[in-house]
């Protein structure tokens, strides 16, 4: 019997060559596109959780409240890993992670430079990153002792052994290697190329805070069986034991555990939000669902479309003793054998698109096949998208009654409602919610870009004050001026697109006792607001040849000034950190990190500041020369002065673009698969056209008999269809709508939902389902009547 079915099955592909083909490539792409976004998922959902311990570790994470709201943040004081471990019986173990920090790696002739970390002895008790060589109890002991990952060990020594080889940090010091770590898998959040251990962290003079510095991620492992529920009580006022301060403002502290540091990390007012990774997660789940459901209804639509051809098989098998579970049963084997057909197509697509969609998502996504679970996940996937693709057919052709089978009587012609046209009226439904969803994206995004920064990007990019640098820096801005690269230079604590240092507890003239406010900080050297081109509209730029007192001067934005409240702020004197800041200029906002969220307010302190120092340089290029002649002859310069290391200059315009990364990521995600999505309706309903053009082909044929024009006959056979796009764009409005005001809800400046994004889905929808079903309309209405009444 089950023979019998496969024979029957392949006879019908064969026989209907057209809308097999349709059928089958319209599930490989939905399974294809499925596919890609479930192993992307699946790759968020998975960050960090091949640590063994994953269960047991935390971050520790701030809770204070600032006027009236309460702020988190996941940085604290360096002194709290030793006092966790000292105080809490709970606490097996805190390490301290200095994540990302850029130092100069040589050993021999090669000098490169690696981001990685300094960290704790216990990190790699701690965390799982296994040696490949060496011992994780001991391996970061010597305070000389340096950790290399494979692809760092293979670029400084090759394929010699790396292990006691000494490597120069910095051109300073000499480490010896103590490790060789496999290198770090791309789903978690510590990416390196060595570590370091903490005592390479040297504080200079009056840059150690103490309790008064919260800039050191601290990460916990608790012991096994420990209770976070009793341990939650004791940390929370941890801070406030030690610091006067953190007692006074309520300071809390809490542990926030792995599994939600990567979709999660975000609150608002103290309580966790949906604002984290989770939204783009869900986002791309309910796209996933969407465009695999509509490819599922393709195949219901265009096999009850058929039911016609398979009518009489079903009533003469009834006749003979089929039951109508052993006709559901074939029916639904069928439309799994077909699944399994466009299953092995969408795999072939998935692996050649890959490489493009990895590039695309900076991710390394791929299928491991050598896995048991792999092959059980792709066997599942294929079996529920073949039964959600047949059982509708299998169960509506099952239900024919014979006798009306046999006698012709078995559909009803020109139902209103019929269950193909709300198929059709659904997939469409989806696919208009994703092309005003990608329209509103787009819109967020080039709204966002789009938004005045408050200083001048063109031609201005920076350098990090490496090596020697620093002590040669007044030599590299006067020969970058004098060979006419640059038009003007400053040094500042950190690039214009990033915040570096930002605190409370300033003091000024008439401030509120209640206030909390915190401000950013920024440090700059004379110069900035020409380099970058910020707008006075108060006051002056630093200017240390004219007014040696501006080191310590202050420039304060207009956010500030609001917060400050001065009528005459040019002279005021603030407060902040030990100095005694007097303001000589007041500038428009500009955004220094999110361009969707408000300007905050910031201080340009001067460079008398003890606790910032200058870390980069900013070079404002001459337009009049040609860019890349420009840095030819910077690099020149920097190299003449710095041999030991790389040219690295960063143009801050592309510094400022990746701030978008994120939402230019769902925007190309989102048409993409947009795309898709119209493309699988389209299949669809080019089969259903193909179909009704074959099925009327008698009654167009009497019509052009009587004199009716291909126009006439092309409406005829469209307008059915034009009308359930227009009945799906009416639903898909309003829960498009609300869907994307949920959305831009996240964005403190957003761009508003306009008419217009409704009005242009509407028409594309329409034109889109027009060109589809007008070429099968068109080609019905140009046939010879004669021909067509004849072969009828």
């Amino acid at each position: 019997m089950i023979r019998n079915f496969f024979k029957v099955a392949c006879r019908n592909l064969l026989r209907n060559k057209g809308f097999s083909a349709i059928n089958i490539t319209g599930l490989a792409v939905g399974m294809a596109s499925a596919m890609l976004i479930l192993l992307w998922i699946q790759d968020e959902a998975s960050y960090d959780e091949f640590h063994t311990n994953k269960d047991r570790i935390y971050q520790v994470w701030n809770n204070v409240a600032f006027n009236g709201k309460i702020s988190n943040w996941n940085s604290t004081s360096d002194l709290l890993a030793r006092i966790l471990e000292k105080d809490l019986s709970e606490v097996e173990r805190a390490v301290r992670v200095n994540q990302n920090s850029q130092v100069l790696l040589s050993a021999g002739d090669k000098k490169i430079t690696f981001s990685g970390g300094i960290v704790d002895t216990g990190y790699l008790q701690m965390f799982s990153f296994p040696l490949v060589k060496g011992n994780p109890a001991n391996a970061l002991n010597d305070p000389h002792s340096i950790i290399l990952t494979e692809k760092t060990a293979g670029s400084l020594f090759g394929k010699e052994e790396a292990m006691g080889k000494i490597v120069k940090v910095d051109n300073k010091d000499n480490f010896t290697v103590t490790g060789v770590l496999k290198d770090p898998p791309a789903n978690t959040r510590f990416n390196f190329g060595y570590l370091l251990p903490w005592s390479f962290i040297k504080y200079g003079e009056g840059q150690y805070l103490g309790w008064g510095d919260n800039s050191t991620p601290t990460y916990v492992l608790l012991k096994p069986n420990a209770s976070l529920a009793s341990l939650a009580p004791k940390i929370r006022t941890l801070k406030q034991k030690y610091d006067d301060g953190a007692k006074s403002m309520h300071w809390e502290l809490f542990l926030y555990p792995l599994h939600r540091w990567r979709l999660y990390s975000s609150f608002t007012d103290g309580v966790e939000d949906n604002a984290g990774r989770s939204t783009f997660v869900k986002l791309f789940a309910s796209i996933a669902g969407f465009i695999l459901l509509i490819a599922c209804i393709n195949f219901m639509n265009l096999s009850t479309a058929r039911s016609e051809k398979r009518a009489k098989e079903v009533g003469i098998r009834k006749v003979v003793g089929a039951r109508k579970g052993s006709l559901i049963g074939q029916f639904i084997g069928e439309s799994v054998f077909i699944a399994f057909l466009a299953g092995i197509i969408a795999l072939l697509l998935v692996q050649m698109s890959l490489p493009a969609y990895n590039q695309l998502t900076e991710k390394e996504l791929f299928l491991n096949f050598g896995k048991v679970s792999t092959w059980i996940a792709l066997i599942g996937f294929i079996l529920f998208t073949g039964l959600l693709a047949g059982s509708y057919p299998a169960f509506f052709l099952s239900s024919f009654r014979p006798v009306a089978v046999l006698k012709g009587t078995f559909k009803k012609v020109n139902a209103l409602v019929t269950p193909r046209k709300v198929l059709v009226v659904l997939q469409f439904t989806f696919a208009i919610i994703l092309i005003i969803c990608t329209i509103i994206v787009k819109e967020q995004i080039d709204y966002g870009r789009d938004r005045a920064t408050g200083y001048n990007r063109d031609n201005l990019i920076y350098h990090f004050m490496t090596g020697d640098i620093p002590k040669n820096y007044t030599q590299i801005k006067n020969e970058l001026l004098a060979a006419g690269v640059a038009k003007s230079i400053t040094r500042t604590n950190s690039p214009l697109t990033e915040r570096w240092s930002d605190g409370w507890g300033q003091d000024w003239e008439g401030k509120d006792p209640k206030d909390q406010t915190s401000f950013d900080r920024y440090l700059a050297d004379e110069g900035l607001g020409a380099t970058a081109g910020l707008q006075f509209i108060q006051g002056r730029d630093f200017d240390l040849k004219q007014f040696p007192t501006d080191s310590s001067g202050l420039i304060i934005n207009e956010s500030s000034l609001k917060v400050m409240k001065f009528k005459d702020p040019i002279g005021k004197k603030v407060s902040d950190l030990g100095i005694n800041w007097h303001i000589v200029g007041v500038i428009k906002d500009f955004i220094l990190t999110d361009p969707y969220a408000p300007t905050r307010p910031i201080l340009l302190c001067g460079a008398k500041s003890r606790f910032m120092t200058f870390d980069v340089v900013q070079i404002k290029l001459n337009g009049n020369n040609p860019t890349a002649s420009n840095l030819k002859k910077a690099e020149a310069i920097f190299k003449k002065y710095n041999p030991n290391y790389p040219f690295d200059a960063r143009f801050v315009d592309e510094a400022y673009a990746q701030k978008f990364d994120g939402e230019n990521l769902q925007g190309i995600l989102a048409a993409l698969f947009s795309g898709l999505t119209i493309l699988i309706s389209c299949l669809g309903l080019f089969g259903l056209a193909t179909y009704m053009a074959e099925n009327r082909i008698k009654e167009i044929g009497v019509r052009k008999i009587l004199g009716a024009t291909v126009t006439s006959i092309t409406t005829l056979l469209s307008k059915d269809f034009v009308k359930l796009v227009v009945i799906s764009f009416v639903i898909a409005a309003p829960v498009a709508w609300w869907a994307m005001d949920k959305w831009l809800h996240f964005y403190t400046y957003r761009v508003g939902i306009s008419w217009w994004v409704f009005a242009l889905a509407g028409f594309l929808s329409v034109m889109i389902a027009l060109l589809t079903v007008s070429y099968q309309a068109i080609k019905a209405a140009v046939a010879n009547p004669a021909r067509s009444l004849r072969t009828e």
